[in-house]
């Protein structure tokens, strides 16, 4: 998990992406601030989509693991210690997703930042998508080309 930041209207702002250990997309979050309550809502989203990691790689954001640890507090509570979540702060093992905010970096530089907060959230959702189908990470794919994975996710 990482983030890094673009800017939208002139300002900017923090994107937080997190990518497992083969480099396929987990899930992607837009906020304003970088702080514990947005790295925990990334998170919730996170565990929402895919479900509850047993290594979390960051970096040495305080934010991220005041978040991570808030997460473990209840499994620790509740007795389920063996499900807490590890965090490694170890900076070279970040480079997985830190190789792929690339394409991110590469449209912001390209259109010089956005100028509206949907149309950020919009290309940038468009952007995960198309590497998401080029990791082949959509379900029932095997049979069919792009084209027809791209418009069964458009209809």
């Amino acid at each position: 998990m990482d983030e890094t930041y673009i800017k939208i209207k002139g300002k900017w702002v923090y994107y937080y992406r997190a990518v497992d250990k083969q480099g396929a997309i987990v899930d992607f979050y837009l906020r304003e601030t970088r702080d514990e309550l947005a790295a925990r809502a990334f998170f919730d989203k996170a565990l929402d989509s895919s479900g509850l990691p047993s290594k979390a790689v960051i970096d040495k954001s305080g934010a991220n693991i005041a978040a991570l640890d808030t997460l473990n507090v209840p499994l620790w509570l509740s007795g389920y210690m063996l499900c807490m979540i590890e965090v490694l702060t170890v900076k070279y093992l970040n480079n997985i997703v830190e190789q792929s905010h690339r394409k991110v970096k590469g449209k912001m530089h390209q259109c010089l930042g956005w100028k509206s907060w949907a149309g950020a959230e919009s290309t940038l959702a468009g952007v995960e998508l198309c590497s998401m189908i080029k990791q082949g990470q959509m379900i029932g794919s095997e049979d069919m080309t792009v084209w027809e994975q791209f418009y069964s996710l458009a209809a």
